[in-house]
């Protein structure tokens, strides 16, 4: 039998008797809800590819973000409540403009999970707070090499070869896990990334739904809508 989680998620995060955050668990719950999310590396930087789940047609697909700019050198994409995730956003946004202002140089990948993670932890630990229900996979190149760092609501971190948030998370890991290898090219990183988010869904990409960023020496980069059709021509179809 379940521990039950009342008088300990009720406004203030607290430990259970048996060591449980409930409030901290029930982000995640959110983020696992949220779009499927996935990020890799390839030879030269990362790639970043997002299902934005389209509920209807008459949304205009550009209106909803799931890829942001931090700098020329970092990306992040969210899954989980992405009112939550604009806010992380922002902060890494200033973060990485004070380390300019400062050091006069181009904020570490490193740091910078550190201080969004530092930030996220504050916000399990103090009443009155709730924990951000998103998390974050931050990708990007710097001089210490090619990144990948996966965010937890709680405030974890890890890097990664290649990760996933979201509702197909296992599905996309297991597919990873089993394909990935280093010395990709970006095309073949590219075609992985949309292989592995498909493989969750069990379906067709929606052509408007999905969004791939790369993040390489040549800094951040939104692939146009033409050029990600062009990608998801070289899967194969499901039925074969």
């Amino acid at each position: 039998m379940q521990p039950s989680g009342r008088g300990y998620d009720h406004g203030i995060t607290t430990f259970s008797p048996d060591g449980r955050l409930f409030q901290v668990e029930y982000a995640r719950e959110s983020v696992k809800r949220g779009t499927t999310t996935a990020g890799l590396k390839f030879r030269d930087g990362v790639v970043l590819v997002c299902d934005k789940r389209i509920a209807s047609r008459l949304i205009i697909p550009e209106s909803i973000e799931k890829m942001f700019k931090i700098a020329d050198h970092i990306g992040i994409a969210t899954s989980g409540l992405v009112a939550d995730a604009r806010q992380l956003v922002a902060r890494a946004r200033v973060e990485s403009q004070v380390n300019r202002i400062t050091y006069a140089a181009d904020i570490p990948v490193d740091v910078l999970v550190k201080k969004l993670c530092d930030f996220k932890q504050s916000f399990t630990q103090y009443g009155g707070s709730r924990p951000f229900g998103t998390a974050l996979l931050i990708g990007g190149v710097d001089d210490n090499g090619i990144h990948l760092y996966e965010t937890d609501p709680s405030g974890a971190y890890q890097s990664y070869h290649a990760g996933a948030i979201g509702s197909g998370r296992n599905s996309v890991v297991e597919y990873f896990e089993q394909n990935w290898k280093e010395g990709l090219t970006l095309n073949a990183a590219m075609k992985m990334g949309l292989e592995a988010l498909r493989d969750a869904n069990d379906s067709e990409l929606n052509r408007d739904a999905v969004e791939v960023v790369v993040v390489d020496q040549n800094g951040y980069s939104i692939l146009n809508r033409d050029d990600v059709n062009k990608q998801i021509d070289r899967l194969k179809p499901l039925d074969e």
